[in-house]
This record gives structure tokens, C-alpha cells and sequence, in this order.
């Protein structure tokens, strides 16, 4: 099927108003979580900007750019991506990012950072082989621990909202190759791998305290392998496995 999408600036309180209501369908967050119009309006008059993709007039995702200021140079914090759940894998997240990437660069920034959690097999496929981002850090409990699961001993379990942080170069040879949809082949040795569970969302559905071990697994690897200087580039959807260098 093919969509006509347009890729704009949300300026309007309309617009913005837009991004909060599509916020709730495909986060289905509690009401204290929902990021508000003022949070839309302060980010854009403090020098940030939110992208937005419609179809036929009607706001189908967004993805959200906060200024920041990393390592001594002006950088953006991409802090929300989301896409109404009809729309899905059809390529609107890879527009919007692409274009937060030339809106970007056009104003003089060459870096932007986000999160995503280490366990999502799609998210890292799209961070590292779509757009071409680099992880190094991984943050523990990012958010605070997620009560809200609910298992037999009445809740007392939960997951910690750990992170992985996805940094984007957007002038490095790579993200340059992959903006233009060609291919890019790294040639540097693999030194190591990080397996996540193929099944994630089932796993914590199914068997909770299996789901909380494993993501303690994955913590102490990831957490090791940056200690050792280790740098995350590419992640092999076959066997849900990161790959670092």
C-alpha cells in the first residue's frame, strides 16, 4: 500500500496538541507520564523542534527533539518517537528520523542522543543497522523500577527501567551512507556479543522472575564489555544478538 506522508514542523498549539493525544494511544502511559502541550511549547522556544508526519492532514507520529549541551558542544535529545500503531512498519519512524537528522544539521548540530531499552530485538535493529547509531553506556533503572506488572506475590516484582544510549553521529561515513539508503559495510573484527531473548514481551507476560534474570544477564554484560572499552555497532536479528568492537 502506498501512503502520501508529509513531513512538517508542529508549530501550532493544534499540532502539538496532537503529538500529546497520540502520546497516550501509543504509549498507554499513566496520565502523570503523558508529557503536556507546555512541555512542547517550552522545548520549541528553548531551541528544540518536533517533527511530525501526517497522512491526508491527520498527525500519524512524531518524534521530538530537545536542545542539549553534551560533552561541551550544542547537542539534541531525542526524546520521544512514536507512530500510531495503524501506521507501524511502514517506514513513518524512519522518515521522521531521517528528517530530524537533516532539520538537524541544517541548523548547525551533528550529534543527538536518545534511550531504548536493551531488550527491544526491533528497536536495536532500527537504532543500529537503520540509522546507524552507536551505543556505549548503559544505564541502570534509567526511569526507577515499574511496579506496575503484576505477577502472584501481588505485585512485589517489578521491572527496572534499564537503558541503553543510542548516540548519533549524523556526519560519520555510515549514518552519511545509510541517510542515502546505500550500504555500509564495517570491516573492523567483531570481539564479542550480547544475546537478549528473542521473545521479550511474552517472556515478562509468561514467567516474570525468568524475564527480571535475563535482564539482570544482559546488564552485567553490557555493563562489563563498556568497562573493557568495548563499543556496540551492529545488532543480528537471526539470533537477537549486539555486537561489539
Amino acid at each position: 500500500m502506498s501512503i502520501e506522508i508529509e513531513i512538517r514542523e508542529c508549530v501550532s498549539l493544534a499540532d502539538l496538541s496532537a503529538c500529546v493525544d497520540l502520546q497516550r494511544e501509543v504509549f498507554a502511559l499513566p496520565e502523570i507520564e503523558i508529557s503536556p502541550v507546555r512541555h512542547f511549547i517550552v522545548t520549541k522556544n528553548a531551541g528544540g523542534f518536533t517533527l511530525g508526519a501526517y497522512v491526508a492532514g491527520e498527525l500519524i507520529g512524531f518524534v521530538l527533539s530537545v536542545p542539549a549541551f553534551i560533552r561541551g558542544e550544542k547537542a539534541f535529545y531525542s526524546h520521544m518517537t512514536a507512530v500510531k500503531q495503524t501506521f507501524q512498519s511502514h517506514g513513518i519512524g524512519a522518515k521522521l528520523k531521517w528528517s530530524q537528522r537533516d532539520f538537524a544539521l541544517k541548523v548547525g548540530i551533528n550529534y543527538i542522543k536518545w534511550t531504548f531499552q536493551p531488550v527491544q530485538a526491533r528497536n536495536a535493529h532500527f537504532n543500529l543497522n537503520r540509522l546507524g547509531a552507536t551505543i556505549k553506556h548503559y544505564e541502570p533503572n534509567f526511569y526507577g523500577t515499574d511496579y506496575s506488572t503484576l505477577h502472584t506475590d501481588g505485585g512485589k516484582l517489578g521491572l527496572d527501567s534499564d537503558r541503553l544510549f543510542a548516540e548519533w553521529n549524523l556526519e560519520n561515513e555510515k549514518v552519511a551512507a545509510l541517510s542515502k539508503n546505500e550500504k555500509y559495510i564495517d570491516t573492523e573484527a567483531e570481539k564479542s556479543r550480547i544475546t537478549i531473548p528473542a521473545n521479550w514481551n511474552e517472556l515478562v507476560k509468561s514467567d516474570l522472575p525468568k524475564a527480571i534474570d535475563e535482564q539482570n544477564r544482559v546488564k552485567s554484560e553490557f555493563v562489563t564489555a563498556f568497562a573493557d572499552g568495548l563499543i556496540c555497532k551492529a545488532f543480528e536479528r537471526e539470533t537477537s544478538s549486539y555486537i561489539l568492537y
